[in-house]
C-alpha cells in the first residue's frame, strides 16, 4: 500500500485519486461542457470541490473567516483549486492557492487558464513553511488537508505568522473519535496518508498553543456520515474512468480503502470538525 517517507506517502495518494484534473475534464466532456470558449468558472464547480460538504461548505468556512470583496485569502493545501475559485467567484477574494503536490498544483492553473479565472495564484509551497510574508493575509482557510500533515503545530503556526492581526483561521478536518485503535491508526496512515488524527479538544489545544484566540470548534460527524456514503457510490459509479486512467488494481485498492474508511465512520472512530479562530 501506500508506505515510504511522509512526503512520498502523501504523494503518492494523490498521484492516484480518483478526483483529477482529468476527471473534471472528462466529466465537462460528458456533459458536453468541453468548448473552452463557453466554459466558465461556474462549470467547473460540480466537479472540482475534492473535499466534503460542497459549495456550501466553502461558504460555511468564508463566513466564519469573515471572507468579503477585496479579502486576501490563503487556501492552504489547496488541492485542484475549486474552493479558491469559489472565493474569488462568490466572494469578490483575491485567493493564492497553496499546494505542494506537483501535479495538482499544475492541474489548478490549467483550470484557471481553461475558465479565464485571474484572482486566483496558484503557488506550489510547504505549508510548513508558507514562502509568505508575516502578516500578508487576511484569513486562512484549508478543507480535510491537515490530515496529511504530521507538524500540524507548525503549519498553525505558519498560518499565525501570515495573518494580519485580527486576520481568521477557518479550517476543516478529520478527527479521532473514541474506539479508535492503534491499528486503525496505522491503516489510515498507509492507505491513505492520515498522520497524528487530533481529537476536536485537541486541535482547540493546538490552535490556541500556536497563538489564536476566540477558538469555536464543532462536531461535524453526523452531517458527514450521509455525505460519506454518498462518496463511496459516487467511486464506485465512476469504475470504468478510474480503472481506464489507473487500472483495475488501483480502483479495487481504492474501493477496499473508501470503504474501510467509511466503516470507520458509521462506528463513530472517525468524524468531523470545523475549526476557526482570530489570529
Amino acid at each position: 500500500m501506500l508506505q515510504g517517507i511522509p512526503g512520498r506517502c502523501v504523494s503518492e495518494f494523490y498521484d492516484h485519486h480518483p478526483i483529477s484534473e482529468a476527471g473534471v475534464l472528462a466529466a465537462l466532456a460528458r456533459r458536453g461542457r468541453d468548448d473552452p470558449a463557453l466554459l466558465t468558472v461556474d462549470d467547473l464547480f460540480e466537479f472540482d470541490q475534492d473535499h466534503y460538504g460542497g459549495l456550501a461548505a466553502v461558504d460555511a468556512l468564508a463566513r466564519r473567516a469573515g471572507v468579503g470583496a477585496g479579502s486576501r485569502v490563503l487556501d492552504v493545501c489547496a488541492g485542484l483549486g475549486g474552493p479558491a475559485r469559489f472565493l474569488s467567484r462568490r466572494r469578490g477574494a483575491r485567493v493564492v492557492a497553496l499546494e505542494l503536490h506537483a501535479g495538482r498544483a499544475q492541474g489548478a492553473a490549467r483550470l484557471n487558464r481553461l475558465v479565464n479565472e485571474r484572482r486566483v495564484a496558484v503557488v506550489r509551497g510547504d505549508a510548513l513553511r508558507l514562502p509568505f510574508g508575516s502578516g500578508a493575509f487576511d484569513a486562512c482557510l484549508s478543507q480535510e488537508a491537515l490530515l496529511h500533515i504530521a507538524d500540524k503545530p507548525a503549519v498553525l503556526r505558519e498560518c499565525h505568522r501570515v495573518l494580519t492581526p485580527g486576520g481568521r483561521l477557518a479550517f476543516t478536518d478529520w478527527v479521532a473519535r473514541p474506539g479508535l485503535g492503534d491499528r486503525e491508526r496505522e491503516r489510515l496512515w498507509e492507505w491513505m496518508a492520515a498522520t497524528t488524527l487530533q481529537t476536536l479538544e485537541s486541535y482547540r489545544a493546538l490552535i490556541g498553543h500556536a497563538g489564536f484566540s476566540a477558538i469555536d470548534a464543532e462536531d461535524l460527524s453526523e452531517e458527514w456520515r450521509p455525505i460519506l456514503r454518498r462518496r463511496l457510490e459516487m467511486y464506485r459509479a465512476l469504475r470504468g474512468d478510474t480503472i481506464a486512467r489507473l487500472g483495475e488494481q488501483r480502483y479495487q485498492e481504492y474501493d477496499q480503502l473508501y470503504t474501510f474508511f467509511v466503516g470507520l465512520v458509521e462506528d463513530g472512530k472517525v468524524g468531523g470538525g470545523r475549526f476557526s479562530a482570530t489570529g
